[in-house]
């Protein structure tokens, strides 16, 4: 084999070790450390709106390394406070991100809105409320007299057994979340806790945020309808990008 040759060889070999290495890389960011995620309902307005794309820190809490890096890594406990992305208990394939508003032990109740823990106000700035109307459960939490439409059962007889003197008390490895637009937040009222083995991690960063194509024109949309809403935004991505929203850091 010819000098030339050799060294054609020998750079295509450095190539593809290096695509190689750039995929292990990726790989194990994807798997361990970061993953993209999108904000699909308005439930966490407005701290996080439809169209947000998040990066999420899939090692500050652990887990998800593996019990070597747990080990190594100065990881965190979830707090009362913390937006978290987790994997939906009734359907755990989905994807929900609530705030935690209770951490095991806790003693929780809502009284016309107020969130109370351990018998004292908590105090929480970035909760919006959009509706004027009075929901006794969903305002007056916990309730144990008065089923509701989109309450889950298993949830319903599990809740009866755990509320002491009109309080939620959170057993161990097990939260409470919410979301901060909370009077349409399907959240841990209606279906129960978190299980902390259901938690993803805590996101870190709006990377992008877009706004709406369609002004809600497709309810079910076709191919077409798609290739269509595809092809809009690829040619107007300066003007459906929500620059002000991009590259926040979420908290």
């Amino acid at each position: 084999m010819d000098p030339d040759t050799r060294l054609r060889h020998s750079d295509a070999l450095v190539s593809v070790q290096s695509l190689l290495a750039t995929v292990v890389i990726a790989v194990f960011v994807i798997t361990f450390i970061v993953q993209a995620f999108q904000i699909p309902s308005e439930s966490m307005e407005d701290t996080l709106e439809i169209g947000d794309y998040l990066l999420v820190n899939k090692l500050c809490y652990g887990g998800s390394g593996g019990r070597l890096l747990d080990h190594l890594l100065p990881y965190q406990a979830v707090a009362r406070g913390d937006i978290i992305v987790f994997h939906y208990p009734i359907h755990p394939r989905q994807h929900f991100v609530k705030r935690v508003v209770g951490v095991p032990g806790d003693r929780l109740r809502l009284m016309n809105r107020q969130v109370y823990v351990n018998g004292k106000p908590l105090r929480e700035p970035y909760v919006r409320y959009t509706s004027h109307d009075v929901d006794v459960f969903r305002d007056d939490f916990p309730r144990t007299n008065m089923p509701v439409p989109g309450l889950e059962g298993e949830w319903w007889l599990q809740m009866r057994k755990l509320v002491e003197d009109g309080e939620l008390i959170i057993p161990e490895n097990s939260y409470f979340v919410m979301g901060d637009n909370r009077d349409v937040s399907d959240d841990s009222r209606y279906w129960g806790f978190v299980p902390r083995e259901n938690i993803i991690g805590r996101p870190l960063l709006i990377y992008w945020s877009v706004r709406s194509v369609d002004d809600g024109r497709y309810v079910s949309m076709s191919l077409g309808d798609k290739l269509y809403r595809f092809a809009y935004a690829a040619t107007h991505l300066f003007r459906i990008t929500r620059w002000e929203r991009t590259f926040r850091v979420v908290n």
